[in-house]
């Protein structure tokens, strides 16, 4: 079992004894979603994929806070907030600008890429080296920027 996915088992167990049901309600639809995946791919998912779970559940949670916030629903848009405070401490340490850069000069450096149409070998080698690490828009745009402009 991953050990991302053995801490958060753990911090359910706490949140049940601290009766947090907030914190607990969030952590078990985490693990529902992990285990859903699980099943889905029939695979055990290591730390790098429950990362890109958690990611798209705090991707969620962020477009869903837009849309209660434009309509209105305050407290809707709060209860979205906290919930992505349960989930983002479980993704690794994000990058820096200056790290991102780092890493994005790096990946094109070694696959020899130059032109702004190299994005598209581009992105996928860097999903994979800066999974969880950095939100993949921005990613996107600085690399656009890094490879020159178009023409």
């Amino acid at each position: 079992m991953s050990e991302l996915k053995t801490r958060i088992q753990e911090d359910m167990k706490a949140a049940m004894r601290a009766r947090d049901s907030a914190r607990l309600g969030t952590i078990r639809m985490l693990l529902a979603a992990v285990k859903q995946r699980e099943v889905d791919e029939r695979v055990e998912l290591d730390d790098a994929a429950v990362s890109s779970v958690i990611e798209r559940m705090i991707k969620q949670r962020r477009d869903a806070m837009a849309q209660f916030d434009s309509g209105g629903r305050a407290d809707l848009a709060q209860r979205e907030a906290a919930e992505i405070a349960v989930l983002e401490p479980y993704l690794p340490a994000r990058l820096d600008a200056a790290q991102l850069d780092a890493e994005i000069r790096a990946t094109i450096a070694e696959l020899g890429l130059g032109e702004p149409r190299d994005l598209g070998r581009l992105m996928p080698a860097l999903k994979t080296r800066l999974a969880g690490r950095a939100d993949m828009a921005q990613v996107s745009a600085r690399a656009k920027a890094l490879l020159g402009p178009a023409g």
